[in-house]
């Protein structure tokens, strides 16, 4: 796969920035083009500095961990493509999704940013800053194990709310509602847990809403409560966490892995070798989905 890979001539060429929605250029210097969809190449570093100033200047900034599920969604859905293409920051929580920014650009990411170590990262320098942060999303029980397990993690964390998903989608009068009761929780920070891709799409619908960063970190929820194990570490480094979670839950998630990883892989050869080309327009969606 590197030796295809590493036939692309110039990848500066893909790099594009698109004008967000209101009219609010999302910055492109470190974005790149994988498969069409527009990853940002930072590590925890460069994420936790956008993060923390869109929430000390109390602005909206849509951000997202994404593995290959998460890239496949935007090529498969080209509303999901804008969506995603309009976001403030898309880090590489696959290993996958790293591996291409590191050969296709040279990126010379030493790792990925896990979303889950995101999120604990995130809340460790939350409480050390006095930010409070709002969850939203999961069952209440997933919910509540969430919540006990970041207090006793971190000491003095503040968690300004949390509320789980209704697992349908809101109507307007809700989701008014909502992003009413998470801004004057006085929240600096939401994280969201509602599975990909209903989390990007609430993130998206909501950034101007909230006017703070919302993170859409999915199975951290789940994982950090101690209700869904992780892969070993070793599995992890290797790009093996889709089979652990294959083995785990096969019936659930046969068709997300067995299908989109060996596209994604083809896709990414095709790019590297020149033989298709990979827009990042998308198509603006034409309504808001309401995923709560």
């Amino acid at each position: 796969m590197e030796t295809a890979i590493r036939c692309l001539g110039d990848p500066e060429r893909d790099i594009r920035t698109k004008r967000g929605k209101v009219g609010r250029r999302v910055p492109s210097s470190r974005k790149r083009n994988v498969v069409g969809i527009l990853v940002d190449a930072v590590d925890y570093e460069g994420a936790m500095d956008l993060i923390f100033r869109a929430a000390r200047e109390k602005r909206g900034a849509a951000v997202s961990a994404l593995a290959v599920h998460g890239v496949m969604t935007g090529v498969l859905d080209r509303e999901q493509k804008f969506r995603l293409n309009h976001f403030d920051l898309l880090v590489p929580d696959g290993q996958p999704v790293r591996w291409v920014l590191n050969w296709l650009y040279r990126a010379q990411l030493s790792d990925r940013v896990y979303g889950p170590n995101l999120t604990l990262k995130v809340c460790a320098r939350a409480t050390a800053e006095g930010q409070s942060i709002y969850l939203y999303g999961g069952s209440p029980e997933i919910l509540s194990a969430f919540t006990k397990s970041l207090e006793q993690r971190f000491p003095g964390i503040r968690i300004a709310g949390a509320e789980p998903s209704k697992f349908r989608r809101l109507t307007p009068k809700e989701k008014t509602a909502l992003a009413r009761r998470i801004v004057s929780s006085g929240a600096s920070i939401t994280l969201v847990g509602l599975g990909c891709p209903r989390q990007e799409t609430f993130a998206y619908e909501f950034r101007e809403a909230l006017s703070m960063p919302i993170l859409a970190v999915g199975a951290a929820f789940p994982f950090l409560a101690g209700l869904i194990p992780q892969a070993p570490l070793w599995m992890q480094n290797r790009g093996l966490e889709w089979l652990f979670r294959l083995t785990s839950e096969p019936r659930r998630l046969w068709r997300r892995y067995l299908y989109l990883n060996p596209t994604y892989l083809f896709l990414v050869v095709m790019q590297a070798c020149r033989l298709l080309r990979f827009p990042t327009d998308g198509v603006s969606p034409i309504g808001e989905q309401l995923f709560g």
